[in-house]
């Protein structure tokens, strides 16, 4: 059965299908009042988002692993339209720290407010049991944002990607964190010491939108903070995302892959925007797969390692096969020098 998923690019609950089946009773303020034009003229969703429904013993299995692990997973808690697919491959992409995010993004469908309680002190030993249990060859790590926290959840990550080291050593960690924007420049050196093999932070969107879209954050923190990691490391992989359909324009694309390449960013994803619920951003329109194939070219003119522009394309969606070819892009440039 196909359905049509009605998330953000954070991906909330799809249509006609039991995304996450929790009976958890979530915390905080699922839609929350966000600033959001009016949803009247809400184009129609295209033949090319369908996704097939989750479904399968594969699908059921990683969902099991979860669930006896007491764990949160961003595929879940933002209904990610490709949740089908990943999990009957035993793919899932955990979400620390919670289930309540201190931030009010207009795109996201995670549940905003003051979280309930503190940082889980074993939720690191928990996510590398899981890993370990999985079988996992890469695994991507997020979170919410707890500004609540005075290091911002730095310390938590780099417990958590070291956890998973010594639990299953082979395994790739890709972490997606948020911009420690109210912490001291320490925090993210705590988290880029624990080196993780990809370390992630998603601008979202183009620079003008970010008082609609994203009220809480500042463009040029995020996007120095990218830099400031490969300055601390420059060995270490770096990603960033946008999502398109919210009202930007093709230069404005553009001109956010030349500040990601100026901050030197080796990966970067761009997906549609799916609106949550009514009370979201609403889509502005739905970016043809040729368009996509357009963005895709530009940026890999641009000197990119690693680009995936679909339309359900997601910082996670097919991360292990990504990470393997983006280390071969850089062996392959490394021999041209």
């Amino acid at each position: 059965m196909d359905f049509l998923p009605r998330c953000g690019y954070c991906d909330a609950k799809a249509d006609g299908a039991d995304m996450s089946a929790r009976d958890l009773k979530i915390p905080g303020q699922r839609h929350p009042e966000k600033a959001h034009r009016p949803d009247s003229d809400q184009p129609r969703k295209p033949d090319w988002i369908r996704v097939k429904a989750p479904t399968g013993r594969g699908y059921m299995n990683t969902r099991n692993i979860m669930r006896e692990h007491g764990l949160v997973t961003v595929c879940e808690e933002a209904g990610c339209p490709n949740v089908g697919e990943c999990w009957s491959q035993g793919h899932a992409t955990m979400m620390i720290m919670g289930e309540v995010c201190t931030r009010a993004c207009t795109f996201c469908n995670v549940a905003t407010g003051k979280p309930p309680e503190g940082l889980d002190a074993f939720e690191p030993g928990r996510v590398a049991d899981a890993v370990h249990k999985l079988g996992l060859k890469h695994v991507v790590v997020t979170s919410v944002d707890r500004d609540d926290v005075e290091d911002g959840g730095a310390g938590h990550f780099a417990r958590t990607v070291r956890a998973i080291r010594r639990r299953s050593p082979d395994t790739t960690v890709e972490i997606l964190t948020p911009d420690f924007l109210k912490c001291a420049p320490s925090a993210l050196e705590v988290v880029v010491d624990s080196r993780p093999d990809v370390f992630n932070h998603n601008l979202e969107t183009v620079p003008g939108l970010y008082p609609e879209v994203r009220p809480g954050a500042r463009y040029f923190h995020s996007l120095r903070l990218l830099q400031r990691v490969k300055e601390l490391d420059p060995s270490m992989f770096t990603k960033s995302g946008i999502m398109v359909g919210l009202g930007e324009d093709r230069q404005s694309v553009l001109q956010v892959m030349d500040d990601m390449r100026a901050a030197d960013v080796d990966f970067l994803t761009i997906g549609q925007y799916l609106q949550p619920t009514r009370k979201h951003h609403r889509v502005d329109r739905f970016v043809t797969p040729e368009e996509f194939a357009s963005y895709e070219k530009a940026a890999y003119g641009k000197g990119f390692l690693m680009v995936s522009a679909t339309p359900l394309t997601r910082s996670s969606y097919h991360a292990g096969d990504d990470f393997a070819r983006l280390r071969d892009a850089r062996l392959e440039k490394v021999g041209q020098i």
